[in-house]
């Protein structure tokens, strides 16, 4: 295999940019869930309102919220919003009712902000409901965030602002209890809340509140279809390099495989079949092909899209985390069982393609032997057993190669659902979001599927990597038969005058000389007659003659030379 690998050298800038592109793609990718999880809580549950710190409210409702904030959050507030009068033109544009409401604008935008407006909301959405608690009212315990904001949503503020005075007189201590149950609230939950009573000051303020949620879902749309676009155009850009460093280097193989064979002699054709190296030629190096096409965009991404996506998971919600986790090792003892079961098979394929072609070849050059001795049925069972070995093997692999994929799917259906079971549970307590639930699914998939990745490509290394060696086998055999540093040519002087002096000949490793101590002359013109029992080396003798064995002992003149 470290042969092969050096053939990648030649392409390591455009390797380099592939996994560039990977990086990229992935990124995309990774952002799409958030993004879809944006436009469902931000987009469709907070009217396109983003952060529960309104950028402008009216003095009424700055008075209210501050009734609910504690000392410190009261503080913040002060410092950082700025009264604006009514009738000021600057604010006109973004706020028609400011031509006649007093309001507060945002200074400066802190991250504590909305935190704070979130813990007054809820507080006043608690107070409300122990008041009316206490009057002898049904006050229902909320069982999610969206029955937290349904009584918002239509509330009216004009009698809780007449009722100001009321508010300023109540003691501090009579808010505790209201503010200790904020303050045990989920931030998403308490964002939600807040974001909701945000929608009513704007709404005071005369601001379009349809129009900032279809603006904020158009806006977001547009940035995943710009996503997906440059995604696509990235995971194009990768195949066409990455089908085109494989060609690149399938061909250099190739190249290097054929003029290594040219310079074979007989002792490296007896030890290699014709078939043998048909099959290294063009399967094996198509199998290493596969696996630089496949690996380059495979081996890159599924690391990042596995990391990426497990970052950004924990993020949306680090409680159902064990669900990734569980997913991932029964996808990982899955693999490995169908691992086990497949891996001896695909080392068979290849001996036994080489036998089907060994038999054919034999049956296509020795055909009119085989028509002149009556043979068909027996040359036709041969091919038979060796086409059925190849098929058996061949179907078992299919079948368990099959068995995988429906098998990936039921899991990760199975998953989706426990995901949906656990976090529906999570959204009835207020601790998670519809569109985080959404996302997180999201990312599930996209771990598992990166961990089906790598396990496809210890499917394909493996079975790659025995055609490797069988390539780099024979690029490693060197000629047995070598040319002299220094040869010497006849020119234009060769009469063909062969002298055999004390030659001796044995095969390979053999303990025996097939040939020993042979001497003659043949002169140009000169018939000269073998004669011998099947056996006993005439071929090998002639064979000697145009070197295709290197003689053991002794030494062959043509002309002297």
């Amino acid at each position: 295999m470290k042969k092969v690998l050096t053939y990648l050298k030649s392409y390591a800038f455009w390797i380099v940019v592939c996994v560039a592109l990977l990086f990229g793609q992935a990124m995309c990718d990774l952002s799409l869930p958030n993004l879809m999880s944006n436009i469902v809580n931000v987009g469709i549950m907070q009217s396109g309102i983003e952060d529960s710190a309104p950028k402008a409210i009216s003095e009424d409702g700055m008075k209210l919220m501050k009734t609910f904030m504690s000392d410190s959050d009261r503080r913040l507030v002060e410092d950082h919003y700025t009264f604006v009068a009514a009738g000021n033109p600057d604010y006109t544009d973004d706020y028609p009712e400011s031509l006649n409401t007093n309001m507060y604008v945002l200074r400066e935008d802190v991250p504590e902000m909305g935190g704070a407006f979130g813990r007054a909301a809820m507080t006043f959405l608690n107070f409300m409901r122990q008041t009316a608690a206490q009057d002898g009212q049904q006050a229902e315990t909320p069982a999610d965030s969206s029955s937290l904001t349904e009584g918002l949503e239509d509330i009216d503020f004009a009698p809780l602002y007449a009722m100001q005075p009321q508010l300023d007189q109540m003691p501090d201590e009579a808010f505790a209890s209201a503010r200790e149950t904020a303050a045990a609230m989920d931030e998403s939950t308490l964002d939600q809340v807040g974001t909701v009573m945000v929608r009513q000051f704007y709404s005071e303020l005369g601001v379009d509140t349809d129009a900032m949620r279809s603006r904020y879902i158009w806006i977001t749309g547009l940035q995943m279809l710009a996503l997906t676009l440059a995604g696509a155009l990235a995971t194009i850009l990768v195949g066409l390099l990455a089908a085109r460093i494989g060609a690149g280097i399938a061909r250099g193989l190739r190249h290097d495989v054929f003029s290594r064979v040219e310079s074979f002699a007989n002792a490296e054709f007896d030890r290699f079949s014709t078939a043998s190296l048909i099959t290294r030629t063009t399967n094996d190096i198509t199998q290493v092909q596969m696996l630089f096409t496949m690996g380059i965009r495979m081996i890159c991404y599924a690391p990042i899209m596995g990391i990426g996506g497990i970052v950004m998971a924990v993020g949306k919600s680090v409680s159902m985390t064990w669900i990734i986790a569980l997913g991932v090792v029964i996808l990982i003892g899955l693999v490995l069982v169908i691992f086990a079961v497949a891996m001896p098979k695909f080392k068979m394929v290849q001996k036994l393609v080489d036998k089907l072609n060994l038999v054919t070849r034999e049956n296509l050059s020795g055909m009119m032997v085989i028509r002149a001795f009556g043979t068909q049925r027996f040359e036709e069972d041969r091919f038979e057993r060796a086409n059925g070995d190849l098929t058996r093997v061949n179907l078992f692999v299919n079948r368990v190669m099959a068995f995988m994929m429906p098998a990936m799917m039921f899991m990760m259906n199975v998953i989706s659902l426990v995901i949906m079971w656990v976090g529906a549970h999570q959204i009835d307590a207020s601790t998670m979001q519809v569109g985080d639930m959404m996302a997180f699914m999201q990312y599930a998939m996209q771990i598992i599927m990166s961990f089906l990745m790598i396990a496809m490509m210890f499917i394909i290394v493996p079975r790659a990597a025995v055609s490797a060696d069988r390539i780099a086998e024979v690029l490693a055999t060197e000629p047995s038969v070598k040319d002299p540093e220094n040869p010497q040519t006849l020119g234009g002087r060769a009469k063909g005058r062969v002298e055999f002096r004390h030659v001796s000949f044995r095969y390979g490793n053999a303990e025996d000389d097939v040939l020993h101590d042979i001497s003659f002359t043949a002169e140009p013109g000169q018939t000269i007659a073998f004669i011998g029992s099947t056996g006993s080396g005439k071929s090998t003798l002639v064979n000697l003659i145009p070197r295709f064995y290197d003689v053991t002992e002794g030494e062959i003149l043509i002309d002297g030379v």
